[in-house]
């Protein structure tokens, strides 16, 4: 069965606006963030045949309310899955930004990036790219042509990774674009089984909120 899997992330939240920490910090949508999943919603109902879909989203609620908006749209509800939660960033989540840089662990002298942590309780890239591989594998065995992941920005880099096949263990230089409500299309063919980008970051759904 050939399979298209979207990954949104999701829509702009209260942290962003207040300049604040995300990671593990949980905070709902804006006002103009919940615009984007509308619109969000809308682009994806135009995209997917909303029969042939399951929706599943990180349990945080900023993308569970993206979710919840989007599952408006394709008629479909919504599963939570706390493994496809953003990095946690450990001592550093709620903090302004400002202390965030001030308070930065370096990268380590010794270039091992996978172990690395950039705060003091905070997730390594090895971790994330564990947890969010393992949840990839299991929503694959959905049997459904169409699948909506909402997730968030740093964790959507690893869930492209993971579908492209490539081991966590090799996850530790990766990191693709990411905006607030962006949508990236992946697909895999029926015939060969090849995996494909077809679009990254996709946000022309949103130009009418700029």
């Amino acid at each position: 069965m050939m399979k298209n899997l979207y990954v949104v992330t999701h829509a702009q939240s209260l942290h962003h606006i207040e300049n604040r920490v995300g990671g593990w910090y949980d905070t709902s949508l804006s006002a103009l963030g919940r615009m984007q999943a509308e619109e969000a919603g809308k682009f994806l109902a135009s995209e997917i045949d909303s029969v042939d879909v399951q929706i599943f989203s990180s349990d945080l609620k900023r993308a569970m309310e993206t979710a919840e908006i989007l599952g408006k749209h394709l008629k479909k509800p919504v599963t939570p899955d706390s493994r496809l939660r953003e990095m946690s960033y450990g001592d550093a989540e709620g903090k302004p930004n400002v202390w965030f840089k001030e308070h930065m662990n370096p990268q380590p002298a010794d270039d091992d990036r996978l172990n690395h942590r950039v705060y003091v309780n905070a997730e390594s890239r090895l971790e994330v790219g564990e947890r969010v591989t393992a949840a990839l594998n299991d929503i694959l065995e959905t049997n459904v042509g169409n699948i909506v992941v909402v997730s968030h920005g740093f964790a959507s880099t690893f869930l492209i990774m993971a579908w492209m096949k490539i081991p966590a263990s090799h996850m530790d230089y990766c990191s693709l674009p990411a905006k607030p409500c962006s949508v990236t299309k992946l697909n895999e063919d029926d015939f060969f089984g090849n995996r494909s980008i077809i679009y990254l970051c996709y946000t022309d759904h949103l130009e009418n909120l700029d």
